[in-house]
């Protein structure tokens, strides 16, 4: 964990040209996931002699890199996702962004790189939301998406931690994550490999991201939503979706999820579900799953629900499985079963600031 210590001073840079209110509103009438993106952005530096510094809002503009720079030719790079809401009040507010910049850090080490004061990424965030608060949709259940990222920036081609570094803070408005319209996800059982034990998979890098590609473009291919990963020595036991964590749902009111072994992401609402979940009384192990016994329990009855969660789908119902080996199967009635729906109202409406936070997680910003 990163010391803490009192944030830098952010300098305000004026925006000389903001996108004009007309143009912004049709925007957020329907703002989709990623595509569009705020006025302003969060720029803090780092070197081996002077540490962080420089801390700056200001103009969303491309980046200046050298060709040589090391994020282009060895990788390192880091990432988080987090969202901004709007609570009933009509304060904004962050979701647990102390565990973002806890996770930041963790992945920051794993990829050799520096990390950056945990108050200091919260108040990164907070500047960003601050300014630019006006790009907050007005579709139904919308959100601004921060991607805070770290980038190598020093020029040279020696294989070795980089010794310059921009963190860089960045907002986009969001709506829906899956555009199926379906009531339930399709997913693709991958013959590729995610991660490893002892690789990266646990690190929020944009490698593992990358590898991801293919066989998610493959399940599109194939008509399904996204894709979930096997694990790497027996290709037999569930690990995550190209983004997601996975929840397994059993009628005797026991949930399962993988097991945080160093293969697949901490996600941070996996954890808030866990939390959540025990509230509701219902028996909550992480244990190893297998692929086999997803389907024979789906089969049986035993299992009736499925759900895939992380920052930017919240939790989504899982409805059908194909194995390029073994075929399809459905999962309950096919659709969104109860306890997928009321975990994700209870952990929306803890986001949206519309029932009492007893755990902390919410983060006013009046």
């Amino acid at each position: 964990m990163a010391s803490a210590t009192l944030p830098l001073s952010f300098t305000h840079i004026a925006h000389p040209a903001p996108v004009p209110a007309e143009v912004r509103a049709t925007v957020l009438a329907e703002p989709g996931f990623g595509k569009h993106f705020s006025d302003h952005m969060v720029t803090i530096q780092w070197s081996e002699e002077a540490g962080w510094h420089d801390a700056v809002v200001g103009p969303l503009q491309p980046l200046s890199l050298h060709p040589a720079a090391s994020v282009l030719h060895y990788a390192q790079e880091i990432f988080e996702g987090l969202k901004a809401y709007r609570l009933a009040d009509g304060a904004m507010a962050l979701f647990r962004p102390q565990a973002n910049a806890a996770r930041f850090n963790a992945s920051a080490r794993r990829l050799a790189m520096p990390e950056l004061p945990e108050d200091l990424f919260v108040a990164a965030c907070r500047e960003l939301v601050k300014v630019d608060r006006d790009w907050f949709p007005t579709v139904e259940g919308g959100s601004l998406y921060l991607r805070p990222f770290m980038i190598a920036t020093e020029a040279f081609l020696g294989v070795r931690p980089a010794k310059t570094y921009s963190f860089i803070v960045i907002a986009s408005p969001a709506g829906n994550y899956f555009k199926s319209g379906a009531p339930a996800v399709s997913i693709w059982v991958s013959q590729y490999t995610r991660a490893a034990p002892g690789g990266t998979g646990a690190a929020k890098c944009g490698g593992n991201y990358a590898a991801s590609l293919v066989p998610q473009a493959e399940a599109m291919a194939k008509g399904h939503d996204q894709t979930v990963f096997l694990d790497a020595a027996e290709h037999r036991w569930i690990e995550e979706l190209g983004g997601m964590n996975l929840y397994f749902v059993f009628a005797d009111g026991t949930l399962i999820t993988p097991p945080l072994t160093g293969t697949i992401l901490p996600g941070i609402t996996r954890e808030s579900l866990l939390t959540l979940a025990r509230e509701e009384g219902l028996t909550v192990r992480e244990e190893k799953y297998a692929i086999d016994q997803w389907r024979a329990d789906a089969a049986s009855g035993k299992l009736v629900e499925t759900f895939a969660c992380g920052t930017a789908a919240v939790v989504t119902p899982v409805g059908r499985v194909t194995d390029p080996v073994d075929g399809e199967f459905v999962i309950g009635s096919g659709g969104p079963g109860q306890l997928t729906q009321k975990l994700r109202q209870r952990l929306v409406s803890i986001q949206r600031g519309e029932t009492a936070d007893t755990h902390g997680w919410v983060m006013r910003m009046d």
